[in-house]
């Protein structure tokens, strides 16, 4: 960015503006789609686009730092998550396993 600041009047007509657009766009798939059914192919694909965009968040928080690709003890925890989740464990236990495992890395280092 060029260093350029908003006063709050501007930041908050920003930010009504693109929430209004996202809403926007929220709406005008409801207008297009209508009450027609989506052929099953289709349907399949759009349900896997939660997991996949949940997935791709998760790889880039664990795996960046700003604009730099890192390996640090995220990884560790991220690596405890998904084999606490493989073993069918209550989410609950994966989320504190994980956190366990990282902190015990960061401890370690």
């Amino acid at each position: 960015m060029s260093g350029a600041t908003l006063s709050a009047g501007e930041l908050w007509l920003l930010i009504i503006v693109l929430s209004g657009a996202a809403y926007g766009l929220k709406v005008l798939g409801f207008v297009v789609v209508g009450g027609r059914t989506m052929p099953p192919v289709l349907n399949r694909c759009l349900a896997l686009i939660p997991a996949s965009l949940l997935a791709a968040l998760v790889a880039k928080d664990t795996f960046t730092t700003a604009q730099e690709l890192v390996l640090d003890a995220r990884a560790v925890g991220l690596v405890v998550a998904i084999v606490a989740v493989w073993r069918k464990a209550p989410f609950i236990v994966v989320v504190v396993a994980a956190m366990a495992a990282t902190a015990l890395v960061r401890a370690l280092a």
